[in-house]
């Protein structure tokens, strides 16, 4: 279902984002999820606040074609930080 009309952002994407490990304010940042008008906010974070962000996050490696996983997306190695790039 949609969620944000203003930018046409589905429950599906925020649940995804959520389980992620993502917080609300992240998703907000990243999706543009109630920016505009705002009359999707609660019903986002509600989506956001069902989803459980505990589980590890899958991350698949294209190349070697491994399987790594994290407790959050941040922590993923397969996807690129400011503290990856930082370090680089």
């Amino acid at each position: 279902m949609i969620v944000c009309v203003c930018r046409r952002i589905s429950d599906r994407e925020i649940a995804r984002h959520a389980r992620a490990g993502m917080s609300f304010d992240e998703i907000q940042f990243e999706l543009g999820v109630a920016m505009q008008c705002g009359r999707c906010e609660s019903c986002a974070r509600d989506v956001v606040n069902q989803c459980c962000a505990t589980q590890p996050v899958a991350a698949i490696h294209n190349q070697a074609q491994t399987v790594q996983l994290a407790n959050s997306i941040v922590e993923s190695k397969a996807w690129p930080s400011s503290q990856h790039l930082s370090a680089v």
